[in-house]
């Protein structure tokens, strides 16, 4: 297994520990179950959707909780049983969660279902007080020379 050693960047770099920590968590948790499939699609400079698939849940067996910086989607079958015998089962009905780390100031704008695919829709919303703004400098119109000594202006001159 290979492994990145973000060590160097952590002496350099200060309040990107988040960062660093999700990189390396990051391989540990792609380790596990691949189900239910998703995609992730960058819909605009600020909007973007997960669309997870899904087949065979309602939206009474779905929730989906967004924190500060996750969104856990997580799906629980109920005690359905089927009629009959089945001779080969390949639809999955197992529950899962899915966990997606998110940037600051994304937020989940919707979430529908719809032929097997749950569609969730986020948006990146930086609030005012974070955009950056342009500073005027100092209150003075304009500069003027001040002369400190008269006798310098004098041997000047």
């Amino acid at each position: 297994m290979n492994r990145f050693d973000l060590t160097p960047y952590r002496r350099s770099m200060v309040g990107f520990d988040r960062l660093f920590d999700m990189i390396e968590n990051q391989n540990r948790a792609n380790t596990g179950d691949k189900y239910p499939p998703f995609n992730i699609e960058r819909r605009g400079e600020d909007a973007y959707r997960i669309t997870l698939a899904v087949a065979g849940f309602k939206p009474n067996d779905l929730d989906i909780t967004a924190h500060q910086n996750l969104l856990v989607v997580q799906g629980r079958k109920g005690d359905e049983t089927a009629a009959g015998d089945f001779l080969h089962v390949g639809i999955a009905q197992r529950g899962f969660e899915r966990r997606f780390e998110l940037a600051d100031y994304v937020r989940v704008d919707s979430a529908d279902l719809a032929d097997g695919l749950l569609v969730i829709d986020l948006v990146r919303e930086v609030p005012d007080a974070v955009k950056p703004k342009k500073i005027a400098i100092g209150g003075q119109t304009h500069l003027e020379v001040v002369d400190t000594d008269d006798k310098d202006a004098s041997a000047a001159a």
